[in-house]
């Protein structure tokens, strides 16, 4: 696509938007059939059953956010994802707060009951972020048939094309975010299985709900604050590469990396040593998991550092480094639970 092509521009998002659609509708309804056999087959916790349920409706949603975020982004228009980010973030913290909180007091404190409270959150919060972004699409909906109008260089392609050029492109990125899923799903594949050589299959899974529904919860809070310097990078680095302009590239690369070191060091700090006091504030009809949160705090400041660094990787056109290096993760983390629950 050529400079000044509003119009192909546009209708490469169309395509990427139906596609996405279907591919987000495809990737619910597989998950929501197969919940039961994921969660008793695969898992092996019939509890998980209900949190893939819940979680079904978010594929869908994150698939067509993914498009809408990467139109925006295209026409440097940051505020828009960063705003729909946030907003999702809000929505995740204070929904999970108010419906773990709720469901506590009517189940007892029924962790499988909790877990599926946060997952549900989760999902709408994506719907919330998604919300969002269509409203802001449909205010802009003038200003961008005025820019189509004023198209030069316009060169027509064939769907079959720009549908290949946008699998190209995208699958490398999707490797990374299963990738990055993947890793923290092997936590539910290992932790209730590791677990269960030292206390009963109660206490293991309720260990796991402390972790999926509050800790991963908190320690990720962090990281989306972060993504908004991470998602910037990718459109910035990509047109100062095509400018050669290397001192650009240096320079907001490095101010980003210091600004995530800003932002994950004080969050790794005050998590570690005021799990406690956290635990009580937000959760203060089930605030266990103190030790779990401390020990999960120390790789935030990890994390974010390498969401960073794969932002500015794919901005730079390598797609494909961040996936093998979540793929390394994945492997060496399977293989040292699984040594560990072997030897033990």
């Amino acid at each position: 696509m050529l400079y000044g092509d509003h119009k192909g521009a546009h209708r490469i998002f169309k395509i990427a938007f139906a596609t996405f659609s279907v591919i987000g509708l495809v990737g619910s309804a597989m998950l929501f059939l197969g919940a039961n056999i994921i969660a008793n087959q695969w898992l092996q916790i019939p509890e998980a059953e209900m949190t893939l349920v819940a979680l079904s409706p978010a594929i869908f949603f994150v698939a067509i956010s993914s498009v809408m975020r990467g139109y925006f982004n295209g026409r440097q228009n940051i505020k828009a994802t960063a705003r729909s980010q946030s907003l999702e973030q809000v929505f995740k913290t204070a929904l999970t707060i108010i419906l773990v909180e709720i469901i506590a007091i009517v189940s007892n404190v029924s962790t499988k009951w909790m877990a599926g409270g946060a997952t549900l959150a989760t999902t709408l919060a994506t719907m919330a972020g998604f919300g969002y972004l269509y409203l802001y699409y449909q205010t802009r909906k003038k200003e961008i048939a005025t820019e189509i109008k004023s198209t030069v260089n316009y060169q027509y392609e064939r769907v079959k094309v720009i549908i290949k050029r946008i699998l190209f492109v995208s699958i490398p990125i999707a490797l990374t975010a299963i990738m990055s899923s993947l890793n923290k799903n092997i936590d539910s594949f290992t932790v209730v299985r590791s677990l269960r050589q030292f206390m009963s299959e109660d206490m293991a899974i309720s260990q796991y709900g402390i972790l999926g529904g509050k800790v991963d919860m908190l320690t990720s809070l962090p990281l989306s604050i972060n993504v908004a310097f991470a998602t910037a990078l990718v459109p910035t680095i990509s047109a100062a590469k095509a400018r050669k302009d290397n001192k650009t590239i240096t320079q907001k690369t490095s101010f980003s990396l210091l600004t995530s070191m800003l932002i994950g060091l004080p969050c790794t700090v005050g998590m570690c040593i005021f799990a406690g006091p956290i635990l009580n504030l937000l959760f203060p009809n089930a605030s266990s998991g103190e030790v779990i949160l401390q020990i999960s705090s120390l790789t935030i400041i990890f994390t974010i550092l390498d969401q960073t660094i794969n932002g500015a990787l794919q901005g730079y056109g390598k797609l494909m480094i961040p996936t093998i290096s979540l793929g390394c993760r994945s492997n060496c983390k399977i293989n040292f639970k699984f040594n560990f629950s072997t030897n033990t």
